[in-house]
């Protein structure tokens, strides 16, 4: 654990992915090992720009965070990218294509991608995403960009975690705007209307103004920020300075009111609580796995009604 975590610290992407993997694990020594790390490169950890995306499907996630994230590398930055792939609810398998995807920003030094499946945990985001961006930040990424699965209400956990939220969205208007959960837009800092090229630009300066009209409408996350509007084209690489001036601008106006700080304690408190609902479970599971299966099975051949059956288990788990 020493030599790994001075290889973190040397900034060795191989450590890295190594500690990463070492998180994810379900094993009980490999769980021993992690936190006695983590706890250890806390101190290296915090100096980053945490930044959750989240879009609807085919807006362009990919194609945006690779353009961003080579343009980052170019003025000096490094750029961690925490892409989640949604797992199979019947396989439990996961593509994880986003290193295909970003095949240039896969391969820039100042650059470290690791897809991830989010192995049923909702949110748009794994079990484990938290833990890997700590250890990207001791590593010294001081970008660090979290791709979610994909927009939708459950999406809204990765805000819990980042600095920014930004939503990504086509140059679909008002159309799309009637599909967008209004959770989703509360939460958003940024909107980006992807895509603003070609024969969508009209599209797109029509979907910003209603989204920036649908912004207003909505009372502000932070005194010190107001979310707006963004037109960008990661095919032309157009926009992508503008993303980067808000974020900055986002960045500043958090420190300056000390609202990133008051904000990074709470989502640590509630990661802290997610971490003993999360372990309450696979105790509850693994105390009486026989008794378990026996009231699945009760409640899927309708003999027990779902709560009758939960009080039960509750009951034989609390003694």
């Amino acid at each position: 654990m020493t030599q790994l975590k001075d290889d973190i610290l040397a900034g060795r992407r191989r450590a890295l992915a190594k500690a990463i993997t070492l998180v994810e694990s379900s094993r009980a020594d490999h769980q021993d090992n992690a936190q006695q790390l983590l706890a250890s490169l806390l101190p290296h950890t915090g100096k980053s720009i945490r930044l959750g995306f989240t879009g609807t499907p085919g807006v362009g996630k990919s194609t945006f965070i690779e353009a961003f994230g080579l343009q980052l590398t170019a003025q000096g930055h490094r750029v961690a990218v925490l892409a989640v792939d949604p797992s199979s609810t019947r396989t439990g398998g996961s593509i994880l294509g986003d290193k295909t995807r970003m095949e240039l920003l896969s391969k820039d030094p100042n650059a470290f991608i690791r897809p991830t499946p989010s192995g049923g945990t909702l949110g748009g985001v794994a079990r484990r995403t938290r833990e890997a961006m700590l250890l990207c930040e001791a590593a010294g990424y001081d970008v660090v960009l979290i791709e979610t699965v994909g927009v939708g209400q459950s999406e809204i956990a990765v805000a819990d975690m980042v600095d920014m939220f930004l939503l990504m969205l086509s140059p679909g208007g008002g159309d799309d705007l009637q599909g967008i959960k209004r959770g989703i837009m509360e939460l958003a800092d940024l909107v980006i209307i992807n895509k603003a090229d070609g024969d969508f630009k009209k599209a797109a300066m029509r979907a910003a103004g209603d989204y920036t009209s649908a912004l207003h409408l909505m009372r502000p996350k932070f005194p010190c920020w107001t979310a707006d509007v963004v037109l960008t084209s990661a095919l032309n690489n157009e926009g992508l300075g503008m993303v980067w001036q808000k974020i900055q601008e986002f960045e500043t106006a958090m420190k300056d009111s000390g609202q990133l700080e008051k904000m990074r304690a709470e989502q640590a408190k509630a990661w802290m609580w997610s971490e003993i609902h999360d372990q309450l479970i696979d105790v509850f599971k693994s105390r009486h796995p026989d008794k378990v299966t026996d009231m699945e099975q009760q409640v899927l051949a309708g003999k027990t009604p779902p709560t009758a059956a939960a009080h039960l288990l509750l009951k034989d788990f609390l003694g």
